[in-house]
C-alpha cells in the first residue's frame, strides 16, 4: 500500500488505536486471498476468533502459524491428538479442544479435496457475489449472514469441515475479499476498486 492510500487515524472503518490492528485492516481485510494454506489459515483463525476479538487472533496469529506449520494443510492434516494435547497446553494460542480439532479435520478436510480433482481455493471462491455496487454506509448495514455465506458453510461442511457455520463464514468472506465491506467513508482500495465506490 502507498503512503497515499494509508488511512489518517480516524477514517479506518476500524483499527484505529493499535497498530497491529490499523495494518490488518489496511493491508488484508478485504482483499483478495487465494491459495490452500493462505484460506485454511483464515477459515481456522475465524473459527478460534468465535467469542473472542479479532485483536486477540491477531496477537496470537505468528503463534498459531508456527503450531500449526504455516497451516499448510498436509501438515495440519498430519497432527496427531497427541498434538492436540501438546497445543492444549500451549499458551501463545487460544486454547480451546474443539476448534484444535476442528482445524485438524478441516487439513483433512482440504487433502480431501485435492484427492476428488479439486481445491479449497476453487470452492471457496465459487461463493463469491457479484461486487456491490457502492461500499456500505455504515456498520448497521453490513449484514451477519448472507446467502452465499449460508451456501458457503454448508458446502464446506458437507465436505467435512468443521466449526464453520453461515456467521463464521461471512467473516471469512470479508476478510479474504468475496466482499468488500470497507465503509463508503473508507479510504482504503481493495481489488473491487476504489474507496466509496
Amino acid at each position: 500500500m502507498t503512503q497515499e492510500t494509508t488511512p489518517t487515524p480516524g477514517a479506518r472503518c476500524f483499527g484505529d488505536g493499535d497498530p497491529l490492528y490499523a495494518e490488518y485492516h489496511d493491508t488484508e481485510w478485504g482483499h483478495p486471498v487465494h491459495g490452500e494454506a493462505e484460506l485454511l489459515e483464515r477459515v481456522a483463525l475465524e473459527g478460534f476468533q468465535s467469542g473472542l476479538s479479532w485483536l486477540t487472533i491477531l496477537r496470537k496469529r505468528d503463534a498459531f502459524r508456527e503450531v500449526f506449520g504455516g497451516f499448510d494443510p498436509e501438515h495440519v492434516a498430519a497432527m496427531t491428538a497427541d498434538d492436540v494435547e501438546r497445543l492444549l497446553g500451549d499458551a501463545r494460542i487460544v486454547r480451546n479442544r474443539a476448534k484444535i480439532e476442528a482445524t485438524v479435520a478441516n487439513g483433512r478436510a482440504v487433502l480431501a479435496l485435492h484427492e476428488s480433482g479439486r481445491t479449497l481455493d476453487e470452492l471457496f471462491w465459487s461463493f463469491a457475489p457479484a461486487p456491490r455496487a457502492t461500499r456500505i454506509a455504515t456498520w448497521q448495514d453490513v449484514p451477519a449472514t448472507t446467502d452465499e455465506s449460508k451456501a458457503l458453510a454448508k458446502a464446506l461442511k458437507k465436505e467435512g469441515f468443521r466449526f464453520f457455520g453461515p456467521t463464521t463464514a461471512y467473516a471469512a468472506m470479508q476478510a479474504c475479499g468475496l466482499v468488500d465491506d470497507h465503509l463508503a467513508t473508507c479510504p482504503v482500495v481493495t481489488a473491487e476498486g476504489a474507496p466509496g465506490r
